[in-house]
């Protein structure tokens, strides 16, 4: 058997799919993974690290969210997955229902569990305190992307702008963890859309260079986000709303 590859505590991005990321938070020999869209990618990262999964986080009830994590479940039965207690019908293989407000202990942090219905009618997020005192770290699944945000699937323009709202108010150096990598399209848009605006030209750019050498534009920060992502700075639900319109529409 081939040793086991090192991998550092913390957090890690996995990419599958077209576009997904799956990210794994890591404690000594103890994994938890979130939104896992697929599974075989997941067990091969985790057994070549000789990991033992201890939860998985679900934000919400899409397939590219939870895909996985029935045969996760089957490979480490005693890992517990993490969901909104609304969304029970269509995330049924939860085994700790949450909801807003709740704190839980995981491995070397607490998470704090944020109601953000919007891209659907039960989206959750999760804020990570790690117990050494860094940044926190937001998994806000398809509610805010880096440069944009979900689409409003089941909620609505208010949901959406109150959503990103209680997001900006987070510590500035908050990581941001998305569950795709959309970075480079959405600031494409925001370029687009004001082309005079330095800053986001300026990020646009850099993602770009970064994506070119094949690297992950993900994790951001809420601070990163409040100076470039048009959504998170909408002023109002009506301003969201106009711009999330423009998006969808949009075939730049």
């Amino acid at each position: 058997m081939p040793p086991a590859a090192e991998v550092r505590d913390g957090l890690h991005a996995l990419p599958v799919l077209q576009d997904n990321i799956v990210w794994i938070w890591v404690a000594g020999d103890r994994a938890v993974v979130v939104d896992p869209a697929v599974a075989a990618e997941v067990i091969d990262w985790l057994e070549a690290r000789s990991l033992r999964l201890d939860a998985v986080l679900q934000t919400h009830h899409h397939a590219d969210h939870i895909g996985g994590t029935p045969a996760l479940l089957q490979r480490w039965p005693e890992a517990a997955v993490l969901a909104a207690a609304s969304d029970r019908n269509r995330i049924p293989f939860q085994t700790l229902s949450v909801r807003e407000g709740e704190r839980i202990p995981l491995l070397d942090g607490e998470l704090e569990v944020m109601e953000v219905p919007a891209h659907t009618r039960a989206h959750i997020a999760f804020v990570l305190t790690p117990s050494d005192g860094g940044p926190a770290a937001l998994f806000c699944g398809d509610t805010l992307f880096s440069g944009g945000c979900g689409r409003l699937f089941e909620g609505t323009a208010a949901d959406m702008h109150r959503a990103l709202q209680r997001f900006s108010r987070l510590p500035a150096d908050t990581t941001v963890h998305c569950a795709h990598e959309y970075t480079e399209a959405n600031l494409r848009w925001a370029a687009a859309l004001q082309p005079t605006n330095e800053t986001i030209q300026q990020r646009l750019q850099a993602v770009q260079a970064l994506r070119r050498e094949g690297g992950c534009s993900l994790p951001s920060t809420i601070a990163i986000e409040r100076e470039t992502n048009l959504m998170l700075r909408a002023a109002d639900a009506e301003e969201l709303g106009r711009l999330r319109q423009h998006k969808d529409h949009w075939r730049g």
